[in-house]
């Protein structure tokens, strides 16, 4: 037992190895297991593996994922994303900061439509970054809001992290996407909050937009242009959710429909076109390969783990940490936190969460209560330098007078209210737990 043990270990410093090296996650996750399998067991370990990948991947939860992405980049390509900004950032421009809280509003909007963090914070950044910076906006808090906004789809339903989490952890789809409303709007209220706060005390940093220039367009113009942009999105992202909430479709339904919905939502605009149909088809056949074959390699990685006896090691870890079930949730959070520094969400879904939960649910916590404070602390995994991947995607947009520098600065305080925020989550569970009590779930 303990060289196997000594070997689960190994083969967890194996895996950070190869990710300083830069070889890709799925490729790492999937060198490792069979590496360390084949030391521990010879080949009978993976006479398990062809039943296990199959009976992963024909789960009939996953169609969701391709539909949804579908929604999301359908949105996204059809530049709609142009017309909404514009909207919410006249709506709150007059206000200390109001572009920036625009571009927080319309990061949940998106959020929610989309739950694509790329397509969120590439939007945001062709489209607003210039504009602030020329406006006078300090270029370390334009560019935190920016990746803070994009994001807020990871938590926000119709989420994929929530999809994937309801699989691996064996709960409905439904009662975590009622379960992520709160801390999603908690998110973005505290966001809102700091943002009003910092403009009252240094207003030089966020300049409102001159009334000379918002008088340019009139109040009916604007209301009009506020049916026809911003209610169709919503009344989408209302029947979708709402759909799967109040138990009238399954996830997989709903997001057929929402697939659908996105696509007479941009032909009501007027921006469909066939040529778009086409590269959203293509994106979002790659994308959902991607997460296919990363959720493929997981489970060689998973295997040979288990074999090795790795989740007995994790066990004994936590009974060595005093404090009880609270001090153990804080660890889990704390490791998920510091992965963020270096691989994605789907991967430390697939890594960290099965590792862990089964110890946290032998202490009797709330799965759908850990599933929140998970989903919170994953958001940070975009933001934390060096690889979070909303200040990758943002870089490749910005002007280049916007360094890293810049970037890095504006996120920190962003991520210190996520940290807010979880520790809100985690003190009063009332604000994950409230809304599926309430709908019965």
């Amino acid at each position: 037992m303990f060289e196997m043990q000594t070997m689960a270990i190994l083969m967890l410093v194996g895996f950070f190895f190869l990710l300083m090296l830069g070889v890709p996650v799925a490729i790492t996750l999937a060198t490792v297991g069979f590496i360390f399998g084949f030391l521990g067991f010879g080949t009978s370990l993976f006479n398990l593996l062809p039943a296990r990948i199959f009976g992963i991947v024909a789960g009939y939860q996953w169609l969701a994922i391709p539909l949804f992405i579908f929604m999301g980049i359908m949105l996204e390509k059809s530049r709609l994303a142009d017309d909404l900004l514009d909207v919410i950032g006249h709506i709150a421009g007059g206000v200390k900061g109001g572009m920036a809280i625009g571009i927080i509003l319309f990061g949940a909007l998106m959020g929610a439509t989309t739950g694509i963090v790329g397509a969120t914070v590439i939007t945001l950044g062709l489209l607003t970054l210039p504009t602030l910076i020329r406006r006078g906006y300090n270029k370390s808090i334009a560019c935190g809001a920016i990746c803070a906004s994009g994001t807020l789809g990871q938590i926000i339903p119709p989420s994929l992290i929530l999809i994937l989490l309801s699989d691996i952890m064996q709960l409905s789809v439904g009662t975590l996407f009622a379960a992520a409303v709160g801390p999603g709007m908690l998110l973005v209220v505290v966001y809102i909050i700091f943002i009003l706060i910092l403009g009252w005390i240094k207003p030089d940093l966020m300049p409102p937009i001159p009334k000379e220039e918002r008088n340019l367009v009139s109040g009916k113009e604007l209301w009009m242009r506020f049916w026809k942009v911003v209610v169709p999105p919503i009344m989408l992202v209302v029947a979708v959710l709402g759909s799967i909430v109040g138990g009238v479709a399954a996830p997989t339904e709903a997001a057929a429909m929402g697939a659908v919905g996105s696509i007479l939502v941009t032909v009501f605009s007027g921006r469909f076109k066939w040529d778009i149909l086409k590269r959203v088809a293509l994106d979002t056949t790659k994308i959902s390969a991607l997460m296919m074959f990363i959720l493929i390699c997981a489970q060689v990685f998973a295997l040979s783990f288990r074999g090795l006896h790795g989740e007995d090691l994790i066990s004994n870890m936590f009974e060595v940490i005093p404090g009880g079930i609270n001090s153990d949730i804080w660890f889990m959070l704390l490791l998920i936190f510091i992965l963020g520094f270096f691989i994605e969400w789907i991967e430390i879904s697939y890594i960290a969460v099965p590792l862990f939960l089964p110890v946290l649910l032998a202490q009797g916590a709330d799965p759908v209560w850990i599933a929140m404070m998970i989903t919170v602390c994953l958001q940070s995994s975009f933001l934390t330098p060096p690889f979070g991947w909303a200040l990758f995607y943002l870089k490749g947009v910005a002007p280049p007078e916007v360094k890293i520098k810049d970037l890095y600065i504006g996120v920190i305080p962003f991520v210190l209210m996520q940290g807010v925020a979880l520790f809100l989550v985690f003190y009063y569970p009332v604000i994950s737990l409230w809304l599926p009590k309430a709908i019965g779930w």
